[in-house]
């Protein structure tokens, strides 16, 4: 869980990037975890997957509040 917090706060902290970059950029690692999920995968690395895109929703959520918590309710639903 550490990786993803230093990567969520190395994204956040580009001063350069445009929110809009930011937000691409968390979804595009949100999606890579997903992906690297199979059939195979034990359900403790599924719900690791499942905090850690949490996490990453929280994040979108302090560039962009609306969209943030749009994600948040759909993984909630």
């Amino acid at each position: 869980m550490e990786d993803i917090n230093k990567f969520i706060d190395r994204v956040l902290g580009y001063k350069t990037w445009s929110d809009q970059r930011k937000i691409d950029t968390l979804l595009e690692y949100d999606c890579s975890m997903y992906t690297n999920l199979g059939t195979d995968s034990t359900k403790t690395q599924v719900q690791e997957t499942k905090k850690k895109s949490r996490a990453i929703y929280r994040a979108i959520g302090k560039i962009d509040k609306k969209q943030g918590e749009s994600y948040l309710w759909q993984m909630d639903k």
